[in-house]
């Protein structure tokens, strides 16, 4: 039998249930900046992660050893060196330590930034 490779989540609620608590609230309190930024986005579980979705994918995020993943494409990077400066980055990545303060103003910038741009596609 072929090994999964992703974790079956129902929704992100079963997604953040499986960390430990202090990661939850972190999580919750991602979630919430994300919906915040894009309230009409739909939530989903997208490569095993939780996604915002809305004209296609806005952002992912998912919690790791030792920070949060947020993945907002690459043009979600990009657009945003100055302020992610301080945080390890790759070309579609940004990862916030679990050992300082998450920027949740930050991610809602980015997430309505990411609503623009995927607003603009479609159009």
């Amino acid at each position: 039998m072929e090994k999964q490779r992703y974790q079956p989540y129902k929704n992100i609620d079963a997604y953040i249930s499986g960390f430990p608590e202090d990661i939850q609230v972190t999580l919750q309190k991602i979630r919430q900046a994300i919906k915040k930024a894009a309230p009409q986005a739909e939530e989903a579980i997208s490569y095993g992660m939780p996604a915002f979705r809305q004209n296609g994918v806005l952002v992912y995020f998912a919690a790791f050893k030792d920070h949060i993943g947020f993945f907002p494409a690459s043009s979600g990077v990009a657009n945003f060196t100055k302020e992610l400066a301080g945080y390890s980055t790759s070309k579609g990545t940004v990862r916030f330590p679990l050992n300082a303060p998450i920027p949740y103003p930050l991610i809602e910038k980015i997430t309505r930034f990411r609503v623009a741009e995927n607003l603009d596609k479609v159009k």
